[in-house]
């Protein structure tokens, strides 16, 4: 694992830190290549965390959010310690029953879930597969089919359609 220190900076309301050049060409080596999202792993100030690497505006951008390090907005400028390292793990999230059973019963959504890009059923996957009640659940199941169908506003985006 590569350890490093780094600033917090802001992007937008986005924390992150820079990845030193020499950690990045080591991540890139164990990847395979340099390009798309890098999974990623390791400690901030010592706690556990589990991460995605992205390049912005042309930089690599470890986004710092407040799972990593609590109320991090409020820390711009801090100096922190980062553990970094290649993760290779499965990270794969399962839909939540409701909303496969949900997508079964519409089928018009069903298509339209289908048709979408990856990265938005993921998004709309992870969203749900979060959720902590089951009635926050069952209401963004509904949520989330009426999004499909263009009827609603869902995970910040306007109905498709």
């Amino acid at each position: 694992m590569n350890i490093f220190d780094a600033k917090i900076k802001i992007i937008g309301m986005n924390p992150f830190v820079f990845v030193p050049g020499p950690v990045l060409a080591d991540l890139f080596r164990e990847f395979g290549k340099d390009k798309g999202p890098v999974p990623v792993k390791g400690t901030v100030n010592g706690k556990p965390y589990q991460q995605t690497l992205v390049r912005y505006a042309g930089e690599w951008r470890l986004y710092i959010n407040t799972k990593m390090l609590p109320k991090s907005p409020e820390r711009i400028g801090e100096k922190i310690k980062i553990g970094i390292e290649l993760d290779l793990s499965d990270r794969t999230i399962q839909p939540h029953p409701k909303l496969v059973q949900a997508l079964k019963e519409n089928a018009q959504a069903n298509v339209i879930f289908e048709s979408l890009a990856p990265s938005l059923q993921h998004e709309i996957v992870r969203y749900i597969a979060n959720l902590k009640t089951e009635a926050s659940v069952d209401r963004n199941v509904i949520k989330a089919i009426d999004f499909l169908l263009g009827k609603e506003r869902f995970i910040g985006r306007d109905g498709l359609k």
